[in-house]
């Protein structure tokens, strides 16, 4: 396998030839590491939020807009879709790096996370990435510090100059189409954790609305995460049966059905309080080759209405 963070850098490249037409401006730190900004201080927009969606999963999905509706009104979908997709969405597009210091929060994912390879879906599948530069992209409401970019070389065992940052907060248009761009990522995720053999998972496509854009990251988050636990629609097809398909989606509707901020107030915005089986799409079909068909969930317009304020 080609190194997911080589072909992520040649998106990066891309990124930043065309930052102009983009909305987008990318520049060097004292460090050398470069931070692109995709939506903090940038606009950004819909164009730019499917280049990085491309750039978090490393160049091994497609990612594209149509044109759907929510509540009668018409509301752009963000759809995905791999044939790589334990590589593409668990080893590359999951939010799994968390980057916290004194004056500095965010929230990475990309092909990075390959050259550390600490996490769990790393051990199970093998694979690790090794390469002399990297791409980490960034969900924060602040763009990227020299303590950021050294700390992300120091672990991925790169110069400070081979680090790319592309950030973007949750409350942009870059941020709403990534979220919306979750859907497969969710399932597949999910189905991991319950325990299914991610390398049997043959190809995934998700969709999902475009949340409203809120610059109150609260509001933005909580809209983000509503597309897809209530409007997610995800397709797989996989080589292997399995007795738990129906951990693939989100209980949100079961459990719930309220906008997740009133889940997240309930929880009182501790995450570590929030049940993690809300995190998926609303509905999956999963196609077992040479087996049976299974259709899991629905979706649910009326919260996405509540929450989208339509």
């Amino acid at each position: 396998m080609e190194s997911i963070n080589r072909m992520a850098i040649e998106l990066v490249d891309e990124a930043l030839d065309f930052a102009d037409e983009l909305g987008i401006e990318g520049y060097e730190l004292d460090s050398g590491a470069t931070v692109i900004d995709f939506g903090v201080d940038a606009d950004g927009g819909v164009e730019a939020g499917m280049l990085l969606a491309e750039i978090q999963t490393a160049g091994l999905a497609t990612v594209q807009t149509r044109m759907g509706d929510v509540a009668g009104t018409p509301r752009p979908v963000v759809e995905l879709s791999t044939d790589r997709p334990a590589l593409a969405l668990l080893c590359s597009q999951k939010a799994g790096w968390e980057l916290v210091f004194d004056d500095y929060d965010g929230l990475g994912s990309g092909p990075a996370r390959a050259l550390v390879g600490e996490e769990e879906e790393f051990h199970h599948l093998g694979y690790y990435d090794e390469f002399d530069l990297t791409a980490l992209t960034v969900e924060s409401i602040d763009l990227p510090t020299d303590e950021v970019a050294e700390h992300v070389a120091d672990m991925c065992g790169v110069e400070p100059s081979a680090v790319f940052l592309p950030t973007y907060a949750t409350g942009s248009l870059a941020g709403s189409v990534t979220g919306a761009a979750r859907a497969a990522e969710l399932a597949v995720f999910n189905l991991f954790e319950a325990g299914y053999e991610p390398a049997s998972i043959v190809s995934a496509t998700g969709s999902a609305p475009l949340a409203p854009v809120s610059y109150d990251e609260s509001v933005a988050m909580s809209r983000t995460n509503d597309a897809v636990a209530y409007g997610g629609r995800v397709h797989l097809t996989v080589a292997e049966d399995f007795d738990d398909f129906d951990q693939a989606i989100s209980t949100a509707g079961d459990e719930y059905g309220v906008p997740f901020e009133d889940v997240f107030d309930d929880a009182e915005w501790d995450f570590d309080e929030v049940d993690p089986g809300v995190f998926g799409p609303a509905q999956a079909t999963i196609d077992v080759i040479d087996g049976p068909t299974y259709t899991l969930g629905e979706t649910d317009e009326e919260v996405l209405a509540e929450s989208f304020g339509l």
